[in-house]
């Protein structure tokens, strides 16, 4: 059987408040992803630990400066998720990616204080579907940070995909997700479906 096709458009990771360490998932991919060729954009979001709305969007706007429209993914944890939504809805006329992950978004009420200028988390399903070809949600069902579990606050009000780990907390360091290979083969695949 001939082997597959790999995937090689550029892949944008946007992190959660703090950044992503060493250990980290995000920093494992990009690493993977740089291996093999493929262009990561990574940025360093400004005030990590006491992220401002205004200054992370324009972070995230020159990070896309350049890319090709309908040819790169993005792949965003937790408050880069929440960046990521805010962003989308936001109308701003920046490149539109093929696909989008949205991994372990919080919930509004389990948002950190010192990100309460994300708040409210904007749930608007056609600026999402406006912003890339495809968006999907993956999230832990036993995430502290989104009690009721993503499928009930985030796919259903969304009317998006969602793909359930089970026993995957909040998908960082501490619940076990350094090295992931299911985000991996994510990137390396060209449909939406993210298979745990």
């Amino acid at each position: 059987m001939p082997r597959r096709p790999t995937r090689t458009v550029p892949t944008v990771l946007l992190s959660g408040i703090g950044g992503s360490g060493a250990g980290h998932w995000q920093s494992w991919l990009a690493g993977q992803l740089a291996d093999s060729g493929r262009e990561v954009r990574f940025p360093v979001l400004p005030n990590a630990d006491s992220p401002d709305l205004t200054e992370w969007l324009a972070a995230l706007r020159s990070t896309l400066e350049g890319l090709p429209d309908d040819g790169f993914d993005v792949v965003a944890h937790s408050l880069g998720a929440v960046l990521w939504m805010h962003h989308a809805v936001s109308g701003h006329p920046a490149p539109r990616p093929a696909r989008v992950a949205l991994v372990a978004l919080p919930a509004d009420d389990q948002m950190p204080a010192e990100a309460n200028t994300f708040l409210p988390i904007p749930l608007d399903t056609d600026g999402l579907r406006k912003a890339a070809d495809g968006t999907v949600l993956v999230g832990g069902d036993d995430d502290p940070m989104c009690p009721g579990g993503i499928a009930r606050a985030y796919g259903a009000p969304l009317k998006m995909a969602v793909t359930v780990i089970a026993g995957g907390g909040h998908l960082n360091v501490e619940s076990g997700f350094g090295p992931w290979a299911a985000v991996l083969d994510w990137c390396g695949r060209d449909n939406l479906a993210f298979i745990a």
